[in-house]
Order: C-alpha cells, then sequence, then structure tokens
C-alpha cells in the first residue's frame, strides 16, 4: 500500500535514489538509557602519600559504574553535575595495576581520574582535557558548563594556577598564577572548594593557607555540543 502511493506521488528518480538508503539511516534515531549503578567503597590511598603518612591518608573512594544500555562504560566517582537538561559531567574512577615488576600477581589499586561529560540522549561519552588539570591537586567545582580549580602548569612557566575553564572553549576563561609548585609539605588538599556567584558571575578560588581571589567570568553562551543521536555505543 505505501510503495503504491510512493509510486503515485513520488518521481521515478527519487524512488530510485531511496532504493538504495540502507534501511538504517531511513529509521528514526535511537535514544539510548544511561544509568549509574549503586555507590560501592573501592580502597584508595593518595598518590602523594608516604610510607610515614600512608596510614593516616589512606581512605575509600566511593566509585559507581556507568552503563548505557546496560552495558558498562566506564568507572566513576562522585556526584554529577547537570550541564544542561540532557548533558551532565562526572569524574571517571581508573582501577590502576599498582604491582612492580618483581610482584608476582597484579595489585590493583583505585584512584579518582579525568572527568568525563556524558550526553544521556546519544549516550555518547566524550573525555574532558580540562587546562593544567591535575587528578590529586584540582579538586573541580562546578557552575553551569564552567569548571573551577586549582591546576598545576606542565609547561617551562610552572607554578600553581587558579584555573576556571568552560567546556568547548579552546582557552582557559581564568589561568592566573597563585603559587609555585611544586611545593615541599604542602597543604592537603592544596586548594580550598571554589565558590560561585551568580549576578555578577564571579568565582573565588583559594590555596590553602593563602590569600582567597576573587575572578570575574565573562560570557553567558553555552558551547557544550549536544548533536543529533548517535548510534555509535
Amino acid at each position: 500500500m505505501y510503495l503504491s502511493l510512493l509510486r503515485r506521488y513520488l518521481p521515478t528518480s527519487l524512488l530510485l535514489v531511496l532504493s538504495f538508503v540502507p534501511a538504517r539511516l531511513l529509521a528514526a534515531p535511537k535514544v539510548h538509557t544511561v544509568t549509574l549503578g549503586p555507590s560501592r567503597r573501592a580502597p584508595y590511598v593518595p598518590t602523594d602519600a608516604t610510607p610515614e603518612t600512608k596510614s593516616d591518608e589512606a581512605s575509600t573512594l566511593r566509585v559507581r559504574a556507568l552503563y548505557v544500555d546496560d552495558r558498562q562504560k566506564e568507572w566513576t566517582t562522585g556526584e554529577i553535575h547537570d550541564v544542561t537538561d540532557r548533558t551532565f559531567t562526572v569524574r571517571r574512577a581508573l582501577r590502576l595495576n599498582d604491582a612492580l615488576p618483581t610482584d608476582p600477581a597484579p595489585r590493583w589499586v583505585w584512584e579518582p581520574g579525568p572527568w568525563l561529560m556524558v550526553d544521556r540522549i546519544s549516550g555518547h561519552i566524550t573525555a574532558l582535557h580540562l587546562p593544567d588539570f591535575d587528578s590529586v591537586v584540582s579538586n573541580v567545582v562546578w557552575f553551569r558548563d564552567y569548571a573551577a580549580y586549582c591546576g598545576i602548569a606542565t609547561t617551562a612557566r610552572g607554578g600553581l594556577f587558579a584555573v576556571v575553564a568552560q567546556l568547548g572553549a579552546r582557552k582557559a576563561v581564568v589561568q592566573k598564577k597563585i603559587g609555585e609548585w611544586p611545593q615541599s609539605n604542602h597543604f592537603i588538599p592544596v586548594c580550598q572548594l571554589a565558590s560561585w556567584q551568580r549576578l555578577p558571575m564571579r568565582v573565588t578560588i583559594q590555596p590553602t593557607g593563602g590569600q582567597a581571589t576573587t575572578y570575574d567570568v565573562f560570557g553567558s553562551s553555552s558551547l557544550v555540543e549536544e548533536g543529533d543521536n548517535s548510534d555509535e555505543n
């Protein structure tokens, strides 16, 4: 019935083109299901711990599995941040092999890793490369599509930096040196959690034991790319 209607109203040339288009391209885009599993505790020792401080600093890391269509894609830690109604960020949790070359078997340890951006509709997961981000030093505080934290410069300039990064932007919105790095016997945490203000948009970043500095953040248009549904996952 539908074929006869198409033949009646569509040109023959268009029907020939449609006949060669794969059926999967004509079908409606697939909507994926993104879920987080239950939280569980995992042993965790900070990478900058020493034999003298290990027993005091040893703690646990809460980790959760990230699923797309009931398939586990990543391990995560901490709370998610809703950037938009379909996109959120969450920190990745890494399970690393801590075995020495002389150890007879793998020795698995957990570490907080970089940040991920997840699209609830397409199921696409993007690894975020935040400027000067350091997995030990940087405690990111999100507001809208902005991330504020202390970072470590790995270039020749070196040092501890106050950083504000916007998703999708090539350069940091704020990148100001606030101290030297590395530091012997540094505070833990190295910086206090950033404090955001909405109107006007400002953020205050303070190294632990140092002076707090407030930065104006200009720009209000989100650069988050939310493309069409993708069936890649």
